[in-house]
């Protein structure tokens, strides 16, 4: 007898919770923080249903940053860079791009540019952060800005990569879960 492929369905790949024989849908909301564990997601969950989100994150992030021009940010950026990975490829561009969490559903993005001038290779590193992090309080732009920054030493999200971006910013993992909340925050923010 064949045996059938197994299918394994995780809460965060799809938009409803499997709870014994009861299906349960997901608020479209915590898409942002699918795949963290459940006691991170009942209690945003419960705070969108009781209406109290966003004064919980605003009593959390009182303030936004005031960096609002691309050469605000460039030196901000550099800043960190400077401080952190001095010795890494040069950046030739910091800016906000509004078409970023639309096409790519990231929140910022480090591209790296090769060309060949004649017999020499020219190489290009930029940052790109979403330009809904214009509004946003500043430990979240600068969790954005070090993860960017981290790329231009790791490629990839593995071990070192996150290592790195502890000891830019020690903060990092919870700066990541506030940016996704912080997300959540516009959305509902939009809505009233």
């Amino acid at each position: 007898m064949a045996r059938a492929n197994r299918v394994d369905l995780r809460p965060f790949d799809f938009p409803f919770l499997c709870a014994g024989s009861l299906m349960v849908i997901m608020n479209p909301l915590l898409r942002y923080i699918q795949g963290y564990p459940q006691h991170i997601l009942d209690p945003v969950n419960h705070m969108l249903e009781s209406g109290r989100f966003n004064t919980w994150f605003e009593k959390r992030y009182p303030s936004n940053h005031d960096i609002k021009s691309e050469k605000a940010l460039f030196e901000y950026t550099m800043a960190i860079k400077n401080r952190y990975m001095k010795k890494t490829a040069p950046l030739s561009k910091v800016i906000y791009d509004n078409k970023i969490h639309l096409i790519n559903n990231a929140l910022g993005l480090h591209t790296y540019v090769a060309k060949v001038h004649g017999g020499k290779i020219k190489s290009k590193n930029e940052i790109r952060i979403a330009s809904v992090f214009k509004n946003a309080p500043e430990p979240l732009l600068r969790m954005l800005v070090v993860h960017e920054l981290a790329h231009l030493k790791e490629k990839e999200h593995n071990k070192a990569f996150y290592q790195l971006c502890c000891h830019m910013e020690p903060e990092y993992h919870q700066l990541e879960l506030d940016a996704r909340l912080f997300m959540i925050y516009q959305e509902t923010a939009k809505q009233k």
